[in-house]
């Protein structure tokens, strides 16, 4: 047991240096712009990612708006690109490694190239995958149009619905009508459980008297005292 302490901080020790190195072996997709939110139309679009190991090529893949997986290129170590169909070239893409950093370039975004964009390496048969980087157009907000007066009282009458029926006569007497229904609602429970309560209590007391009642027929001694002896009757000669 003495050596538990040093042990445990043995263990420590690993942790730390395992969550260390985690760190430093996380990707990231992102803009090689960093102040870029959102892509324009026809815009040229450059991103980046740090490779997990600086020996093992990077793919670059899309996840389109319905979750579908599209795949770009392939940048290995020696900066060679493989895009679909084993081509080396692609009229939409570029590919590149500068430094420790893979890049993918978009040539003229479009709305098929929108999507979140991931870069992934393989390392001893596992693949890495980097966080996502989103790549949508900026979203339109559109103004609906004004309304009359007249329109907006109108909607107001048909839409209105209340909360206990549904009335279309107007006048006190729908509102007496509403006021009844709502009552109804209200009383019939209360009145269903009192009288549930009344029978139970009814019950109760017939069956505590019932108990009473067989607990009180026992035999009473001859002369009202218990113990006393019965009286020999005297005979007159």
């Amino acid at each position: 047991m003495a050596g538990s302490p040093a042990l445990l901080l043995l263990l420590s020790l690993g942790l730390c240096c395992t969550g260390a190195q985690g760190q430093r072996n996380t990707m990231a997709a992102r803009f090689l712009d960093r102040n870029m939110k959102h892509p324009q139309q026809g815009q040229r679009v450059e991103l980046e990612c740090p490779p997990y190991k600086s020996d093992s090529g990077v793919s670059w893949i899309r996840q389109d708006k319905d979750g579908k997986l599209h795949f770009i290129v392939y940048i290995n170590t020696f900066s060679k690109t493989t895009f679909p169909g084993n081509e080396r070239s692609s009229s939409q893409f570029e590919g590149s490694k500068q430094g420790n950093v893979f890049r993918l370039v978009v040539k003229s975004f479009s709305a098929q190239d929108q999507g979140i964009y991931f870069c992934v390496t393989n390392v001893n048969q596992v693949l890495h995958f980097s966080s996502g980087q989103p790549a949508f157009f900026p979203v339109t907000t559109t103004t609906a149009a004004p309304t009359t007066p007249a329109a907006t009282t109108q909607s107001s009458h048909v839409t209105k619905k209340d909360t206990c029926v549904q009335s279309s006569d107007p006048g006190r007497s729908s509102e007496n009508l509403l006021n009844f229904y709502c009552e109804i609602f209200i009383w019939a429970p209360l009145a269903g459980v009192c009288l549930m309560l009344l029978v139970a209590l009814i019950v109760t007391i017939v069956l505590c008297q019932k108990t009473r009642r067989r607990r009180c027929r026992c035999k009473r001694p001859p002369n009202g005292k218990p113990g006393a002896k019965p009286t020999v009757p005297t005979r007159h000669i």
